[in-house]
């Protein structure tokens, strides 16, 4: 595995130098060496904290899915290999939406609004699960599939919005350390919600992972609002006082905070 383009020997020439102008276009041409203040840039960033647990109110119910599956397959009075199967669809259709959202997020540039479209849409699977009196597996076994297809697809999207929106390579690398690790600690909330006692309607899990859900989408809501407002801001500040891309190496060091670089919003 090579670190960087510039050192892939199984890149021609031609192709390591598009990949590069490419890779510098992207990042605004900012810091791609070690040093501590990067690493610090992203711990004393809010905003990084604020992807962190975006990620986490997505996670939650992700994790949560292997808890309840196995009691909806049940109840529909399937097992063996017939049960494993059945538990196959939910997974199937998130798999599908979650190349179908990251193709359109990434041609129309955007993530926010995505990331709040697929969570209303995992809310509205949970709340089916949450809202289905006992007897009616088919019922719940539609909203898991619902909420497959807004949870799944989010998690890629978030993650891609934390690393896009942390500027220079150390930095980007420690906001999505930061996302990835400490968000993964939803993993243990998930396994204390859903108790064996409360099976088969789980309303304790399934409300509480509404509520996460709800989370991320005014933690969304916000961090939209704020790079909207920070772009605006960059944009006034460069047409004030003539800054452009010729001077780029004087911000280099500045990170996301470089009046050159963009936030996805």
């Amino acid at each position: 595995m090579y670190d960087y383009p510039s050192t892939a020997a199984f890149l021609t020439p031609d192709e390591r130098e598009f990949v590069i102008e490419r890779l510098k276009h992207d990042s605004t041409d900012l810091a791609t060496h070690y040093d501590r203040k990067f690493v610090f840039q992203a711990l004393k960033d809010w905003k990084c904290w604020m992807m962190v647990f975006v990620y986490m109110g997505i996670l939650i119910p992700v994790y949560a899915f292997s808890l309840f599956i196995p009691t909806i397959i049940n109840e529909l009075g399937y097992k063996a290999s017939t049960a494993q199967l059945l538990s196959t669809p939910p997974y199937i259709a998130g798999c599908f939406f979650t190349v179908l959202v990251g193709i359109y997020s990434d041609k129309l540039k955007l993530r926010g609004p995505f990331v709040l479209g697929c969570a209303t849409v995992a809310i509205a699977g949970y709340s089916v699960l949450y809202a289905t009196p006992q007897g009616h597996p088919g019922v719940s076994y539609a909203g898991t599939v619902i909420a497959a297809c807004g949870t799944f697809p989010s998690i890629a999207v978030v993650l891609a919005w934390a690393g896009g929106n942390a500027g220079g390579d150390v930095k980007r690398g420690v906001a999505l350390a930061m996302t990835i690790g400490i968000a993964n600690l939803g993993g243990v909330c998930s396994s204390f919600i859903y108790r064996t006692k409360d099976a088969p309607r789980f309303h304790i899990g399934h409300g509480t992972v509404i509520g996460c859900l709800l989370l991320a989408v005014v933690l969304t809501c916000a961090a939209m609002v704020t790079y909207s407002r920070l772009n605006k801001q960059k944009e006034e500040q460069c047409r004030r006082e003539g800054i452009d891309h010729s001077q780029a190496p004087k911000f280099r060091e500045m990170a996301d905070a470089s009046p050159l670089f963009r936030y996805t919003i």
